[in-house]
């Protein structure tokens, strides 16, 4: 296999069928656009059974995915999609760069599901665009971006509900998207790497805020997600 691609998380492998690619998932851990590098131990087999649990949930409840099948524990088979360059953030409370910019503390409820859209690009730090910027750029075309919104929206409605059985707040998440023969379909990964996770009792961050922060128990955390989805461990 061909190395075609090795990003912050991942590295994808061509495969003898041109619409099939191999992701392996790594533990390279960054932050603040790179600027923070580091590793969690295990973290490419969390966020690997993680999204693919996750795909898989998505995928009964009439979301279609890139994911075919797990590989092992730190690779999946996925279709070969062509990636929108448009990243989009679900926010169902106030964390991160949103309680900055806006000046709200953290872990206010939204009234509804907040959208945000990001170019996707490292050079730039994934500005934020509207759908305006989408638009004049060429980013993708206005069907195509209602049908990510539309997406976007039940990918957050089935996960925050299953989440919530599993105790789990999902606060906000990102997701990108990909053409597949005409279709966009649910790419890229979902994790403790791109999700917030809090503990529905506690509070407490199960996801990469704790290596953002500086808060120890990453390890931890990113199991704690693994295990109680799965049921498996991995420390």
């Amino acid at each position: 296999m061909e190395l075609l691609y090795e990003g912050k998380a991942k590295k994808v492998y061509s495969t003898d069928n041109p619409d099939e690619l191999m992701v392996e998932y790594k533990d390279d851990a960054t932050a603040f656009n790179g600027v923070k590098r580091g590793t969690i131990v295990s973290k490419g087999i969390v966020n690997n059974k993680v999204s693919a649990h996750f795909f898989k949930l998505l995928e009964e409840n009439g979301v279609a995915t890139h994911f075919i099948r797990l590989l092992s524990g730190r690779e999946m088979l996925v279709k070969r999609v062509e990636i929108v360059p448009v990243e989009v953030i679900v926010r169902n409370y106030s964390a991160g760069s949103i309680a900055k910019r806006l000046g709200l503390d953290e872990g206010i409820k939204f009234p509804f599901p907040v959208i945000e859209y990001s170019y996707k690009s490292d050079e730039l730090g994934d500005p934020m665009i509207n759908d305006d910027h989408i638009r004049a750029l060429g980013l993708a075309t206005d069907a195509e971006m209602a049908a990510i919104r539309g997406m976007a929206l039940k990918v957050n409605e089935v996960l925050s509900n299953y989440l919530l059985h599993k105790d789990i707040i999902l606060a906000d998440f990102k997701l990108e998207f990909g053409r597949y023969h005409g279709e966009v379909i649910l790419a890229d990964e979902i994790s403790p790497d791109t999700c917030r996770f809090w503990d529905k009792n506690t509070m407490e961050k199960l996801d990469k805020d704790r290596f953002r922060r500086d808060l120890g128990g990453v390890e931890e955390a990113y199991n704690e997600i693994l295990k109680r989805l799965t049921g498996e461990s991995v420390l």
